[in-house]
This record gives structure tokens, sequence and C-alpha cells, in this order.
């Protein structure tokens, strides 16, 4: 049992899950329900492991259901799960020794990839240094906007940092009856929310290598290139394709003045990968953009994000992989830089993996209820993806369909790969090789 735990794969869902249980065990006391009681198990484990997975689900109104204690057990939890349980525990360790052990070095080299050990300190201390500054210029950004309801300033304080929490660690959770949606004319409160949702999906790899690059031995990583190009491309897609197909439909932005109308379907752009604040009905949203939001969702942010989904970098790879392909180069390229077939395997591993497990949590879905597929398909993608949207459907899944998307939101958190690894027996490398036999595709 101890050599199993010592592999860092295998830490990582362990550690989220505790974290989670944790959570569920305050969210069930007296004390944490505005009503009499304390709140049912199930109603408790789905909301901690949505907050641990920085999903942002709710069977339960977060702004009425939960005391500002509750609501604050919340904030804590989904700070803990956007920047990885590892990570925070790392931070703990070098505050209190001002040393760290190879083991948990490598631990945070699971959650961040491609960091090389001697960076780790570094890596910590700019994840922590980017949350903070970021969330505090977020908080003073919505402040107004809260006083400006007429709420006490404690309370406006409250308000602004929660939700300020809530959008870097793309959580989507409100402390709002109906959510962000009153502020859907507000400019300055969406686009604080937009800074925030991309700089915590962006990784803290990509935002490492770019305190690093103004050195003039210093250049982009390939990983940082693949994340910034393809984020700004998806964004794209998502903004025009928004505006092209909401424009007319009054149940979302057609209703709007024009420049609301740009401004939220940009805000859709960013919130449609990774965070579920919206401001209109998804509900009510067409069939084509109900499509494309299905694709950004499952995609999601960057590797060793706040963000879920399948990671750019990995959708990348593989837009990359069927490129070459079709031009038939011999080697997987991109900025003048050669791609491991090792990296490809993964990446196809994730989407495979990613897949088959949707598949069956839909197909799961409809069979321990009577909802639509189109909302099926959504909430569990959401889950899954760790969005947060959701079409008004969560709560009318049965106790069995709400434990599936548990599973959905703990599952995609973790990361494929990580609980296969987590789950698997130690692999050996084989001393020989097959012969190569090429059957046909196609």
């Amino acid at each position: 049992m101890g050599s199993w735990l010592k592999n860092p794969a295998r830490l990582v869902p362990l550690a989220f899950l505790l974290v989670i249980l944790l959570g569920t065990a305050v969210l069930m006391l007296p004390m944490a329900r505005s009503g009499p009681g304390h709140a049912p198990l199930l109603t408790a484990l789905f909301t901690a492991t949505s907050a641990v997975a920085v999903t942002g689900l709710a069977v339960v109104d977060t702004a009425v259901y939960w005391t500002r204690f509750g609501q604050a057990v919340i904030y804590l939890l989904f700070q803990l799960g956007g920047v990885g349980i590892m990570t925070s525990a790392t931070l703990l360790v070098l505050l209190v020794s001002r040393r760290l052990s190879l083991s948990r070095q490598i631990v945070v080299t699971t959650e961040s990839r491609g960091i090389v050990f001697g960076d780790v300190r570094a890596v910590l201390r700019l994840a922590l240094m980017v949350m903070a500054v970021v969330q505090g210029f977020v908080m003073l950004a919505m402040l107004p906007h809260f006083l400006s309801l007429g709420l006490p300033p404690t309370d406006a304080l409250w308000h602004a940092t929660f939700h300020a929490g809530a959008a870097f660690t793309n959580a989507g959770f409100s402390t709002l009856p109906g959510g962000v949606a009153a502020f859907a004319s507000s400019p300055v409160f969406l686009m604080a929310v937009m800074a925030a949702v991309l700089v915590g999906a962006l990784g803290i790899p990509v935002f490492y290598d770019l305190s690093r690059a103004p050195r003039p031995d210093r250049r982009l990583s390939l990983h940082s290139k693949l994340t910034l190009v393809t984020t700004l491309g998806l964004y794209l897609i998502s903004f025009v394709t928004t505006l092209l197909f909401e424009w007319s439909n009054t149940d979302t932005i057609g209703a709007m003045p024009v420049l609301d109308r740009v401004l939220n379907a940009a805000y859709h752009g960013f919130m449609s990968r990774s965070c579920g604040m919206n401001t209109f009905d998804m509900a009510a949203i067409s069939e084509e953009t109900l499509l494309i939001t299905y694709g950004m969702m499952l995609v999601g942010g960057g590797s060793a994000s706040t963000a879920g989904g399948l990671k750019v970098t990995t959708f990348a790879i593989l837009l990359l992989a069927v490129w070459h392909e079709v031009r038939g180069n011999a080697d997987l390229t991109a900025f003048g830089r050669r791609i491991s077939p090792t990296v490809l395997r993964e990446s196809l591993t994730v989407l495979v993996l990613a897949l088959g497990l949707l598949a069956l949590g839909i197909m799961t879905l409809r069979l321990v209820s009577d909802l639509p597929l189109r909302q099926v398909v959504f909430e569990a993608i959401s889950a899954f993806a760790n969005v947060g949207l959701s079409m008004n459907a969560t709560p009318l899944f049965p106790p069995a369909g709400q434990t599936v998307l548990i599973v959905l939101m703990f599952v995609g958190r973790v990361g494929t790969i990580t609980l296969a690894t987590g789950l698997a027996l130690r692999s050996r490398r084989a001393d020989f090789r097959y012969p190569e036999e090429r059957p046909i595709v196609g």
C-alpha cells in the first residue's frame, strides 16, 4: 500500500478526493445551511465536488441555500481546487520548512508538466503572485458594481471577493440569485470576469514562460506558443459564431442594444470554454451555437490551469497531426520544433478515454432520467469538462443522475491520463520489439 501511494500520479486524485470528502463534511454542518437542519449528504457532496473540481454546477441556489459560512467553505474549496491541491500542499511545505523534497517536486510536476524540478519554487511563487494580484484587481473592478446594487459595503466586498475568486479559478459559482445576468450591460464587470477567466485558463507554465521570455537567452516554449495561438483561435471562433447565430435570438442577446450584443457574444466566447458565469439563458441558444459550445466546452483551457476539458494543447496536437498526415509529412512539427510521437499517443489516449467516459456518462444519465438528450449531453459535457454552464437541468436529475455528474466532474478534474496512471500497475519497458506490419486504414 505504501509503495502504491508513492506514485505522484496516484496522489493527485487521492488528494482531490480527500478535500472533497472534508468539504462535504463541513457543508453538512447546520451552520452551513440557511434553512433548518443540515444539508443532505448528496447535496453537500455534489457542491463540494463541483467546487473542488472548479465546475460551478449546482443542485441548489448558492445564494439562497447556503449561509455566509457555507459560501465561505465553497470559496475555499474552489480556491484549493483551482490552484491544484498538490500545489497548495507544496506551498505550505515551503512556508513551514523552506525546503522542497524530491517527492513533492514530482507531485507538482505531475500537475504542471514540462517544468523542471529546479524551477518549482519559482513557479509556485509566480502562481501565488498571479492568483493574488489578478483576484485583487478583479475584486476592485467588481466592487463598485455590487455597491450600485445598494448592498452594504461589507456585503459588497464579500460578493466582489467571491466572484473574483470564482472567475479566476473558472469555478462559475455565484452568490447572487440568478447569477451575473444582472450585469449583462456592465462592460467593466464583464471585461473583469473575462480577464480573470483568461488568466486562470492559460496555465501556470505559460505565465512562468512569459515571465522568463524577456531575457535575451530565453524564448517561449512550444507549449506556450501552442496554448496562446490555439486559445486565440478558439476564442475568435466562439465569439464570431455566437454573434452570428444569436444576433436575432431575442431569448439570448437579440433583444439587447447592439454594443451589448457584441459584448455578451465576446463574453460567451470565454465562458463557453471554462467558466459557467453566463449572462443569458443557455437553454435558449440556437442549435448552431449549441454545437459550437459542445466543442468549446470539451476542449477547455490550458494545461496546468484552473480550466478543465481536454486542454488546448491536446486539441492543437491532434489538429497538427491531421494536417501533417494529409500533407504527407513524416514528422509532426510546429513553430520549427518536432513533436515526439509519444506526445501524439498521449493526446490520442486523452481523447479516446475522454470520449469513452463521456459517452458512458451520457448513456447512464439517459437511463436514469427522462430529460431531453439536448440537456443531458450539455450537462454531461459541462460536468466532465468542468465548465459549469447549465441549461438549468442539473437539479432535475434524480439522485442517481446527480451521482453520475459527480463522477464526471471528479474524473474530468483529475484528468484521464492521471486517473488511468493512478489506477494502473507500474509499467515496465519491453526488452524486445515485435515485427512491424501495416493494417489497412479506411
